[in-house]
């Protein structure tokens, strides 16, 4: 899959098309369809990658796993990172902070969680 197909997929996914996201993004309408031909620029792949919460080597297609790696996190939480992603994309950025920062609680509260419940369950 390409990257313009990629962007396709994860565009439709939310019901929007490709050129809406680009204009979303500041980008010209056409820059997706360009990028059949050409070479995007990193800086472009980035907005691209952090608009869709997936990671930029997904967006190349050097995984089929479009979660980033975040700090440790595995790839459940990574994955609830990016649906907490997707629903922060019309706050403000002083909202998408906080809503960033709860979800690290929350991240940080189930490891706790987990981890204590595999304490307990070790055999004696």
């Amino acid at each position: 899959m390409t990257v313009f197909e990629r962007i396709k997929k994860l565009a439709n996914d939310q019901g929007k098309g490709v050129s809406k996201v680009a204009t979303d993004l500041g980008f010209s309408e056409n820059l997706f369809y360009r990028w059949k031909t050409s070479e995007p620029k990193a800086r472009d792949l980035e907005k691209v990658a952090d608009y869709f919460g997936v990671s930029v080597d997904y967006l190349l297609g050097r995984t089929e796993s479009p979660a980033r790696t975040e700090g440790g996190l595995s790839e459940q939480e990574q994955d609830l990172l990016m649906r907490f992603r997707r629903g922060s994309k019309n706050l403000s950025d002083e909202e998408k902070a906080i809503y960033e920062r709860q979800a690290m609680n929350l991240f940080d509260y189930i490891n706790k969680t987990m981890k204590d419940l595999d304490e307990k369950n070790k055999p004696k």
